[in-house]
């Protein structure tokens, strides 16, 4: 079951890490609408993660729990992608990371609805609706800045710049994402490209952004390679938990 759980610590990992950074929007957004929309965005991909955590932790036997599995592994236990736990900059870099991570797990979940594992299926006819709302929002918006003004356009050129280098590693293989597609448990992610394609193609099409290559992709993410950035953030994230372990509202 080794296979499993890793692949399932890998999708809880993105979807905490991606929805604690939208949770440090809060009371930062642009607009009133955005400080409701994005919080109740991190939310449904924290209860994400945390359906996944918790069936992680039983495939694993050990007697961990999703806060276990959360709060007390260090940054180079944790399998994220390097995309997610990039800090949020400017709102052009926070709309752009979503529309990339969510334009990427919806045909994911898409295909894990049809799942050999009727947990991993359940989970994923939830989350696949989420995910389609995180889409619609996040799409709208980069249209909205890149087809906007001469500024807005220039911030949204400069997101497209800086994170699509993390791209590639969404839809990166290896022996466990092959074992598990083989058996029809999770699609493998390098199925999922074509249909990304045409998402992003679509959206950049319509705000006038230039998709460029990547020469230079970012990758270690799923081998618990990290950047700064992680250690910072999971720092804030455990400090209640390490400081009072096993506390309970």
């Amino acid at each position: 079951m080794k296979p499993l759980f890793e692949q399932l610590l890998r999708l809880a990992d993105d979807h905490l890490i991606l929805g604690h950074r939208l949770s440090e929007c809060c009371g930062h957004a642009p607009l009133l609408e955005e400080d409701l929309a994005l919080p109740n965005i991190a939310l449904d991909l924290i209860g994400q993660a945390r359906a996944l955590y918790t069936y992680a932790g039983e495939i694993e036997g050990e007697g961990r729990t999703e806060d276990d599995l959360a709060y007390f592994r260090t940054d180079r236990d944790y399998r994220n992608c390097l995309l997610v736990e990039r800090p949020n900059g400017d709102f052009a870099h926070t709309m752009l990371r979503q529309l990339y991570f969510s334009a990427f797990m919806e045909p994911y979940w898409q295909g894990a609805c049809r799942s050999t594992d009727e947990t991993i299926a359940g989970i994923a006819g939830k989350a696949v609706k989420e995910s389609a709302y995180h889409v619609r929002h996040s799409a709208e918006w980069v249209i909205r800045l890149g087809d906007g003004t001469k500024e807005s356009a220039r911030r949204m050129s400069n997101a497209v710049e800086e994170l699509h280098p993390f791209t590639d590693e969404l839809f990166e293989t290896d022996d466990i994402s092959a074992a598990l597609s083989g058996d029809k448990v999770v699609p493998d992610p390098a199925d999922i490209r074509t249909a990304w394609d045409q998402t992003i193609d679509a959206v950049f099409q319509d705000a006038e952004l230039t998709r460029p290559e990547n020469e230079w992709p970012q990758t270690g993410g799923r081998k618990g390679l990290h950047g700064e950035a992680l250690g910072l953030l999971l720092a804030e994230m455990q400090a209640v938990q390490r400081q009072n372990p096993g506390l309970t509202w």
